[in-house]
């Protein structure tokens, strides 16, 4: 006959407290709680599982550096100092690089956290704090931003933007044999990396070390390389054009594509490129943004009268249609060009009426400036009271400044996309940051948000 069973002693109040009590706080503290249970012979039975700790909230205290809008009030401030994120920003009391928030450095994150929904047990005061620091703290490292060489001032705009008060330290060097050397000179374990890098002049130095760059964050365990490009070069080699139809040349775009994949890029973010249809040959998700908001607002503050919006090629009609519908649904004229051999067109004919009207002539970039000087000098023919160059990308190569100030514009208004030296500025030119959207975007990408 078989022994009776050996009856388990009942347990104690105290242990199942402890369990509830761990599954009600921040993930940290709640598997403390949860070990010492088990340590202290209150676990459940072998093969029962314990209650699974509940995760902490995923939001942190940061500082908004959005510009105000014209609605918000004085009541509203206390608010906009805490913004949701999935991770990245910095803490409440501005520390940079994401310091944690702790409650000694702000008295009112009790308030803070509960009314976010933030729950403290009160059979246990004692752990309240390390409860409220802990979620507060959550994810606040998340988000990294380094630089390249290109434009380290228009990268560092995008950091203040974000909260942060530059771009986090990288190390950027040459060898004497003109090696490029690259470091990345703090910890990005587990972190959301975003690389600013405009590949202007000279492009094959900036992409190769926009390469390394994504291969330093690779191999220090990053959990996702985001690669933003304000200007996209070799975005103009996206088909191919040889003249004698023997198809003997690169398709670059659709190389330096699979080039920054290869890296180990997750995601691309472009401004502006010169054929929305080159982001089809990424095989990444690719966010395509438009400087086109920064250019509108200022020719809406310039409020100009009798104005039409000129395309400077067939290819940019589009462009340029977006561009008038913005501006109030200004009426559209087209330039008729001929482009003989690269960097060199030939203006044909004008489509539209711009007689006794402010001209405004839009492109996505302005390269050595002739088909944009030409278009001029036919709008001045054909009666144009004044005209008006905008463009996103200043490129400015060759001969383009003297084209460009030699009077045939009232303004050249550009964006800070690609950085200009003093020697390429000259008293018609208006640069314009596209910080903003730039940044917007980088916080939307890392908070897994949309517009």
């Amino acid at each position: 006959m078989a022994p009776p069973p050996r009856s388990r002693p009942a347990r104690s109040g105290s242990g199942r407290d402890a369990m509830a009590f761990a599954a009600s706080l921040p993930l940290g503290t709640a598997l403390n709680a949860h070990r010492s249970a088990w340590t202290s012979g209150s676990a459940p039975p072998r093969g029962v599982l314990a209650p699974r700790p509940a995760r902490p909230p995923r939001w942190t205290a940061v500082a908004s550096q959005r510009p105000p809008s014209s609605s918000d009030s004085s009541s509203s401030a206390g608010s906009d100092a805490v913004r949701r994120s999935a991770a990245g920003g910095v803490s409440a009391d501005g520390g940079a690089n994401g310091n944690a928030v702790t409650p000694a450095a702000d008295s009112g994150l009790a308030s803070l956290a509960l009314s976010r929904g933030a729950s403290v047990p009160p059979k246990f005061p004692g752990l309240a704090d390390e409860a409220l620091g802990a979620s507060l703290a959550f994810g606040s490292h998340r988000m990294r931003v380094f630089s390249g060489t290109s434009n380290p001032e228009l990268a560092n705009a995008v950091a203040r933007y974000l909260g942060k008060p530059s771009v986090n330290p990288i190390l950027h060097k040459k060898f004497a044999d003109g090696e490029t050397y690259v470091r990345i000179e703090e910890s990005v374990r587990g972190s959301n990396v975003f690389l600013i890098q405009s590949t202007s002049n000279p492009a094959n130095d900036h992409y190769f070390e926009l390469l390394l760059m994504i291969d330093a964050c690779r191999r220090a365990h990053a959990a996702q390389v985001t690669c933003v490009l304000p200007y996209y070069g070799y975005s103009r080699a996206d088909r191919l054009i040889d003249p004698d139809k023997r198809r003997r040349e690169a398709l670059t775009s659709k190389l330096v594509s699979n080039m920054l994949t290869a890296a180990g890029a997750d995601r691309i973010v472009l401004l502006d490129i010169h054929s929305p249809q080159s982001c089809g040959f990424f095989d990444i998700p690719v966010d395509h943004i438009y400087g086109s908001a920064v250019l509108v607002d200022y020719l809406r503050d310039k409020k100009l009268d009798d104005l039409v919006v000129v395309a400077p090629d067939v290819g940019g009609v589009a462009r340029a249609r977006a561009f008038a519908k913005e501006l109030g649904d200004a009426p559209l004229a087209i330039i008729d060009k001929r482009r003989e051999a690269h960097n060199v067109s030939k203006v044909l004919n004008l489509v539209g009426d711009v007689k006794g009207k402010t001209a405004v002539i839009v492109d996505d970039m302005i390269d050595t400036g002739g088909t944009i000087h030409e278009g001029a000098k036919m709008l001045a023919q054909k009666g144009a009271r004044q005209v008006f160059a905008v463009c996103t990308h200043a490129i400015f190569s060759g001969p383009a400044v003297e084209r460009l100030s030699s009077g045939a514009f009232q303004e050249v208004i550009v964006t800070d996309s690609i950085h200009l030296p003093p020697e390429k500025r000259f008293e018609q030119l208006r640069i314009l940051s596209v910080a903003s959207v730039i940044g917007e975007t980088i916080w939307r990408v890392n908070d897994q948000s949309s517009r």
